[in-house]
């Protein structure tokens, strides 16, 4: 437990690429501690990783995690959409906040740079997809500046190497996870999200083209709020930047975003990784802030 430190004690769940990389930005972070990193597969390369850090790990899944809830505050779970409809009650059940990087959608729904205050009460938060985490951002910030969008279409491309079996077994969760919060964080009448796995050597970095459809009645204003929404992303995502400048035509506007990871654990062209990765950090450690000023409160 925290106990009047000033970091929030962490727990993982999910010993694969995208657990592993967020161990890495776990460790680096100035507000928070890695208390547990845990799996299920003896010989999973992330619990090899972890322990080689001087990280407590296990392959006993959430039953350690249960049996020793002493020693978290809050989980990152990074496993899979049906494994956190199993997972988050025993979360629940313990008190613990949760912050789930499965499209699963059990808890709200968060964008960083869009509703970071709101989540800071909510005791779930799910992150979305790599996707929505690309475009959303874009997409609010368009929504404020016309009366009217009649229809989103979101395509991201990313590398089959960063595509692991959890991501191929959950593309109907990611296209109906990003569609929900591509409606939700915006005024778009309809949504739909497209994501291309690239076999492509070289490995391709991640980029998504969003196409919006819709009544552009001052696109100068529409520019300055993408520029300035990019400058709030790149708070918390440095590799995130614009790939395609705004154009619009009529009715019609396309703008691309493409993010480099950071090269943490993964290589940098798994930008759909860090992405998700780097919002997961910024909810958890606004968790941290969020403790820490109650107790000063309350000390």
């Amino acid at each position: 437990m925290n106990h009047g430190k000033s970091k929030l004690n962490v727990a993982i769940i999910g010993s694969g690429n995208i657990g592993t990389d967020l161990l890495h930005k776990v460790i680096k972070s100035e507000h928070l501690t890695a208390a547990a990193f845990v799996g299920r597969n003896k010989s999973s390369k992330g619990i090899y990783i972890a322990r080689e850090l001087g990280i407590l790990a296990s392959d006993e899944g959430v039953f350690f995690l249960r049996s020793h809830a002493d020693l978290y505050d809050c989980v990152f779970d990074a496993t899979s959409a049906s494994s956190h409809q199993v997972n988050y009650p025993i979360f629940k059940s313990l008190g613990k906040k949760t912050v789930d990087l499965t499209p699963a959608r059990l808890g709200e729904i968060c964008v960083p740079s869009v509703n970071i205050d709101d989540c800071a009460s909510y005791d779930n938060v799910n992150m979305i997809t790599c996707g929505g985490q690309a475009s959303i951002p874009i997409i609010n910030a368009i929504s404020k500046t016309v009366s009217c969008i009649d229809y989103v279409e979101i395509v991201s491309s990313i590398s089959a190497l960063s595509a692991g079996m959890a991501t191929r077994d959950n593309i109907d969760e990611y296209i109906k996870t990003t569609e929900f919060a591509i409606l939700e964080f915006s005024c778009a009448k309809r949504a739909k999200a497209i994501l291309n796995i690239n076999p492509a050597t070289p490995p391709v970095k991640m980029q998504t083209t969003i196409y919006v459809h819709g009544k552009f009645e001052n696109p100068e204003l529409t520019v300055q709020m993408i520029d300035e929404r990019v400058e709030e992303v790149r708070n918390y995502v440095p590799g995130y930047k614009i790939a395609i400048e705004p154009t619009f035509k009529s009715d019609h506007m396309v703008v691309g975003i493409s993010v480099l990871g950071q090269g943490d654990f993964l290589p940098q062209y798994a930008g759909n990784l860090d992405i998700i990765n780097c919002a997961a950090i910024a909810v958890a450690e606004r968790f941290s802030r969020e403790i820490v000023k109650s107790e000063r409160i309350y000390a």
